[in-house]
């Protein structure tokens, strides 16, 4: 779990920062617009779109922007229309990356994807290069100092949660796709505080990074993250530590 979970709570605690600059209500804009558009904009039979919402709501998105998003979905509003294109590719070291975006240029999108793959010593592969390493799952990470493993055991394991993972200063609570929104649910009932908590593509294995490919995958990372285009991005990359925490 290293890999993932550790960059999540990066991407996590750098949050603040982004939302000043606009990119992350830019990008959950976009999400929530399409979510609305593909299935309907009422959150309670609309599970993406419920994500959705959560999320902006964690990010303190105001309620106007939330709203005229879903309302640019179901054609209430004029919008743009967005197209979902899922990149398969292999970065720093071999490691599998896979990249979501959220597009109204499909050509624009694909051209500033290799690029930045391309700089990053990697390249984009074929449709289902990749893909099979991952499986989609739900992920609740909880630092240690506001839980411990029995009290998440009881909490979420009795509910349906898959497995429970020791990851350092935290504990990764993994679910079902279908089962994220009842775990999430009794973690929330329970007081219990997290740092991530997202449907994700978890990777089957590792690819340990060390050194100058190390650090290539975290500006590899970071360049994906800046992408007007992409919405979220999975790798099975396991990078040290030390430089994940040089960030």
């Amino acid at each position: 779990m290293s890999g993932h979970s550790k960059w999540s709570s990066i991407k996590h605690k750098k949050g603040a920062a982004d939302v000043k600059r606009g990119k992350i209500f830019t990008k959950l804009i976009k999400e929530i617009t399409v979510a609305a558009r593909m299935g309907g904009g009422e959150p309670d039979s609309n599970p993406r779109l419920r994500h959705a919402i959560n999320q902006a709501k964690a990010q303190n998105m105001p309620k106007d922007n939330l709203e005229r998003a879903i309302k640019k979905g179901t054609g209430e509003l004029e919008g743009v229309s967005y197209e979902e294109i899922i990149y398969e590719g292999y970065g720093p070291g071999g490691v599998a990356v896979l990249v979501e975006c959220l597009t109204d240029n499909k050509n624009r999108s694909i051209a500033d994807i290799r690029y930045i793959f391309s700089k990053a010593g990697g390249n984009v592969g074929t449709d289902g290069c990749v893909a099979w390493m991952f499986d989609k799952k739900g992920l609740i990470t909880v630092s240690k100092e506001d839980s411990d493993e029995d009290t998440l055991m009881e909490v979420a394991l009795d509910v349906g949660a898959e497995d429970i993972i020791e990851e350092g200063d935290s504990f990764d609570i993994i679910t079902a796709p279908e089962d994220f929104d009842t775990v999430k649910d009794a973690v929330d009932n329970a007081s219990i505080k997290y740092e991530v908590a997202e449907i994700t593509m978890l990777p089957q294995n590792y690819t340990k990074l060390e050194g100058k490919e190390a650090e290539q995958m975290c500006k590899f990372m970071e360049a994906l993250d800046d992408c007007d285009d992409v919405q979220n991005f999975y790798s099975n990359a396991d990078i040290p530590d030390e430089v994940l925490n040089a960030l």
